[in-house]
């Protein structure tokens, strides 16, 4: 293993960070309020779809699979903004479920096509009213904190970002 020491000595060396500074992230960082955002989103979601037996992200995986053709694994991983790993590992429990199927890509054996089941399609159609519902919900939020805000403006400032 390879450590630099003079990364060591700048470090023994470094200032403390003045609490003001703390405050000020806290304030103004974009990434941490997207975070916090995601989160409260993700978990509102989630608990909407729970009765159904869905996450949020596994809605969203479901939905990016439904489509005319099977879906390649890396498309689905970029659309999803998630690397082929942890892709591959929330796969899974859909898949024991019988929602989607894995399979090899019939042009290139060393890829996977995915794809909803029957199952999976039935599912999905029974969790759209609940997402639109949420959905509707949570525009109707941002509105409610800020009358002037506008979802589709947000979306392609979110879209700019990813």
């Amino acid at each position: 293993m390879y450590v630099d020491i003079n990364i060591v000595r700048v470090m023994s060396r470094a200032t403390p960070v003045p609490f003001e500074t703390t405050l000020r992230v806290r304030d103004c960082c974009l990434c941490l309020h997207v975070q916090r955002a995601a989160r409260a989103l993700a978990r509102r979601f989630d608990e909407a779809l729970r009765p159904i037996g869905l996450t949020n992200g596994q809605f969203s995986l479901m939905m990016s699979l439904n489509r005319p053709e099977p879906a390649g694994l890396a498309s689905v991983a970029t659309l999803l903004a998630m690397d082929r790993t942890t892709l591959t590992a929330a796969l899974k429990p859909l898949q024991r479920r019988g929602l989607i199927t894995v399979a090899k890509d019939p042009s290139d054996r060393r890829g996977r096509r995915l794809s909803l089941t029957p199952a999976g399609k039935t599912l999905l159609a029974s969790a759209m009213p609940v997402w639109e519902h949420t959905h509707r919900e949570v525009e109707a939020s941002l509105k409610d904190a800020d009358k002037d805000a506008d979802p589709d403006r947000l979306r392609n400032s979110l879209l700019a970002l990813s």
